[in-house]
């Protein structure tokens, strides 16, 4: 029997001559879908994933709904803190395919848990994790929607510490934005840069360790138990041991050998340390107590006590000017109750001379909540020719000339400036006005604020540095 054929109607028909239009028009959809760039498997790992991992306040973390939810992510066990690689490639199969290629704004895995008012959802089971597209988060999901990688190579970071809380700010210095968070160390102290850019050690006050972030991922890989309550931590020139500064009665410096991840000595010193440095030359360890009022030295090469010097009132942040040869020169130091500097000679090991900060012109003195320090904070530029300290008497920060300590400019900056830092590169001074809940840039060459960065709660500790993210 002939098959009927249906032969199709003249308006179902297209003309020939638009027959090549339809066929460009679908190579150039085609090629638009791929020219966006690949979705990137190592910083989804890297980067995505432990934003999946992360708690938030009041919130359960991503991982918790989405084992058994959709899409799906890998169960994890209670006691880990990542995924296994082969588990992370299962969790990228499924959540690449929640997000439109270059296009954040129309990517369900980047508008599901924003905010209403920022342009998300209408609804999400798991609650609003994002209050607007500026949240770090949000930023880093919609940097791997375009296409970002994990590049080779190292950047510059300011890590910004919150005293009050259980985080810590990386702020880029090139847009002064907040790119990303260190979380879950509670009250961390002490924070300094491996020489290597591949770690963060942290002092946690809350659980008496060390503890070691990964610089790629932001996470807490390890935790070295101590012999106290920390504070101030230090590392090596060559990166291969830790300094910690114990503030429990005796008083003692942990050292941690940072090869097998063990703390390997305690050196015993007069009173509880508050802060601890190694010399620019790499050749001593440098530790402070407020209740001894002492200086103690410890020799890096026998990791033992070489002298101590006990000055007039406690110990507070100190920094190291150099002699030609490299080797250090003058301890600069503030101390307890005193709105100024005091100069220690290496060499001697004597006190010789103190500098009082001035006042801002107009204004009375600040005296309530100093926690018996008036001036805490130091920075020397790099090219060691400026010296900036800050005044919590009057909300400023100080620019004085080296090697003669002559003032050149008064900076007023917030409430209760602490700590400093200054980038590699020299052009800025990164202020923790912990007052504020602010990290205030000012401007090197035109000793000027220049912007203000909001933190967390009560920014002391605050570092800069390489960090290594290949």
């Amino acid at each position: 029997m002939q098959k009927n054929l249906s032969v199709p109607r003249k308006t179902d028909r297209i003309p020939i001559t638009m027959l090549p239009l339809l066929i460009r028009a679908a190579l150039l959809t085609a090629v638009a879908a791929t020219a966006q760039p690949p979705l990137d498997f190592a910083y989804f790992r890297a980067r995505v994933e432990p934003i999946l991992l992360k708690k938030r306040p009041a919130l359960a973390r991503c991982v918790t709904c989405h084992e058994h939810g959709t899409p799906p992510l890998q169960p994890i066990s209670p006691v880990a803190t990542s995924w296994t690689e082969e588990q992370s490639r299962k969790n990228f199969d499924v959540w690449k395919l929640f997000v439109a290629r270059g296009a954040p704004d129309k990517s369900k895995m980047l508008l599901h848990p924003l905010a209403k008012a920022a342009g998300g959802d209408k609804f999400h089971g798991g609650g609003r994790h994002w209050q607007s597209k500026d949240d770090p988060e949000w930023q880093t999901l919609a940097a791997w929607v375009r296409g970002a990688t994990i590049k080779s190579g190292a950047v510059v970071r300011v890590l910004q510490s919150n005293a009050a809380g259980d985080n810590i700010h990386v702020i880029d210095p090139a847009t002064n934005r907040v790119v990303a968070m260190i979380d879950g160390i509670e009250v961390p102290h002490g924070l300094v840069i491996s020489p290597d850019g591949t770690r963060i050690y942290v002092t946690n006050e809350a659980r008496r360790t060390l503890d070691i972030v990964d610089a790629r991922t932001w996470q807490v890989g390890k935790r070295i138990p101590l012999s106290g309550r920390p504070n101030n931590v230090a590392v090596s020139n060559d990166g291969r041991r830790a300094y910690v500064g114990i503030r429990e009665a005796p008083g003692a410096v942990d050292i941690i050998d940072i090869d097998s991840m063990t703390n390997v000595k305690s050196v015993k010193v007069k009173g509880e340390i508050h802060n601890v440095y190694v010399t620019p030359d790499g050749k001593f360890a440098v530790a402070g107590s407020i209740a001894a009022s002492t200086i103690s030295v410890i020799d890096t090469t026998s990791n033992e006590l070489a002298w101590e010097l006990t000055l007039s009132a406690g110990i507070r942040p100190m920094a190291f000017t150099k002699n030609p040869d490299g080797s250090t020169k003058d301890i600069i130091v503030q101390l307890s109750n005193y709105h100024g500097l005091a100069v220690v000679d290496f060499a001697t090991r004597k006190e010789t001379r103190r500098v009082e900060l001035p006042g801002l012109p107009g204004h009375e003195a600040e005296l309530e909540g100093l926690q018996g320090s008036p001036s805490h904070g130091l920075a020397i530029t790099p090219d060691g020719k400026m010296l900036w300290a800050t005044s919590k008497h009057y909300e400023t920060v100080v620019a004085l000339a080296l090697p003669d300590l002559r003032v050149l400019k008064v900076v007023p900056v917030g409430s209760h400036p602490d700590w400093l830092t200054i980038p590699p590169d020299g052009k800025s001074l990164y202020v923790a006005v912990a007052g504020d809940d602010a990290t205030v840039v000012v401007d090197i060459a035109s000793m000027k604020v220049v912007k203000r960065i909001n933190v967390g709660a009560v920014p002391k500790r605050v570092t800069s540095g390489l960090l290594r993210i290949d």
